[in-house]
């Protein structure tokens, strides 16, 4: 392991000495590959260059305590050594973890699909309340956000909503959104009010470049219609929204609808970008089964069984049931409070790959 952080780490330093180099400065494709490059490498290396630091404050400490006569000095050097050593264990632990390989998707933007369940009225106002949460949390991390296409359920509530989340690792964090959130409240609708019980289900996937997946014109057909959802008074008044099918009548079949831009071109690209997503994610979903990967970051159906998340009003309590855990200010979390979320799944995801690492 030692051998394979000194290569890393000098791998980091000639990176380091190619981006100082004229000729890469001024190549905006070479100095970009190096950037991202380094920036990826960065977290390994600093934790390395720790961990040997620790390593000679450990060798000084023993040093001391070999040839110190002081008892005094020689209880605080035991005291320093301790938290060397306990320091140097955390070191270990983190190493091991960013040595585990990254998901290379980790780096891209993140296509996140919501649509209401079970629940009528009820699940569509819940799959607003998502939207908005996710809304607030990309505001927060800096990153934007852009509506591709939705459905509106009723006033306020959505059946159908798809947009594109832009930004530095917005698909490592999101990807653990999703799978099917359920929702535990009393509904404005309700006069006697009784508790109910809702579900939305979220899909997360990574924004694929076209070269990753080739599509075939005849493959697919693409409809164009009188848009009938968001864009201002001129988006009804042309036909701009695009449907594209996949493979018609077939068992593969995959439709998508996008309206919302007031641009059929702009409409056909997203529509495509969204399309190429759902393909990668079904061939990696093959690949994750085959494998057995970790399932924590991976998409369910739509019924109240398969819930990856409840979000309980009367108890002010959001229950990861992945790992067991409970987080309270629940109108926190909907207003983008998510990292304490993420981060424990994050935890749970490396521990679990760690582990079978270790059976291997």
């Amino acid at each position: 392991m030692i051998d394979k952080l000194a290569t890393i780490t000098a791998r980091y330093d000639e990176l380091l000495d190619l981006m100082a180099q004229p000729d890469v400065a001024t190549d905006p494709v070479r100095l970009q590959r190096y950037v991202r490059e380094q920036r990826e490498l960065e977290p390994l290396v600093e934790a390395y260059r720790a961990y040997r630091d620790v390593e000679r404050q450990i060798e000084d400490t023993h040093f001391l305590l070999e040839h110190e006569a002081d008892q005094d000095v020689r209880q605080l050097a035991q005291d320093e050594l301790d938290h060397l050593l306990e320091q140097r264990a955390q070191l270990e632990q983190k190493i091991k973890v960013l040595l585990l390989p990254r998901d290379p998707n980790d780096s891209k933007n993140a296509i996140m699909e919501l649509r209401q369940g079970e629940g009528g009225d009820e699940a569509a106002l819940f799959a607003a309340d998502l939207f908005r949460m996710y809304t607030r949390y990309a505001e927060q991390r800096g990153w934007d956000v852009e509506v591709i296409s939705a459905t509106e359920n009723g006033p306020g509530g959505y059946k159908e909503i798809i947009f594109e989340v832009r930004g530095e690792g917005a698909y490592s964090r999101l990807k653990y959104e999703g799978g099917v959130h359920r929702v535990q409240r009393v509904p404005a609708t309700e006069a006697r009010g009784r508790i109910h019980t809702s579900t939305a289900t979220v899909a997360v996937l990574p924004e694929v470049e076209e070269t990753d997946i080739e599509l075939n014109p005849s493959d697919y057909r693409i409809d164009v219609f009188r848009s009938s959802g968001h864009g201002g008074q001129g988006v009804n008044t042309t036909d701009s929204a695009v449907r594209i099918v996949y493979k018609p009548g077939t068992p593969d079949e995959i439709v998508v609808t996008c309206q919302d831009s007031r641009s059929q071109l702009k409409n056909k690209a997203s529509a495509l970008a969204v399309l190429r997503a759902r393909l990668f994610a079904r061939e990696e979903e093959k690949r994750r089964k085959e494998l057995g990967e970790s399932r924590l970051a991976q998409v369910g159906a739509g019924e109240r069984a398969e819930k990856i998340r409840t979000y309980n009003f009367p108890q002010d309590r959001v229950t990861d049931h992945r790992i067991g855990q409970n987080f309270s200010n629940l109108p926190g979390i909907l207003d983008g409070d998510l990292d304490r979320l993420i981060d424990a799944l994050i935890i749970a995801d490396n521990a679990e790959r760690l582990e079978a690492v270790a059976i291997r």
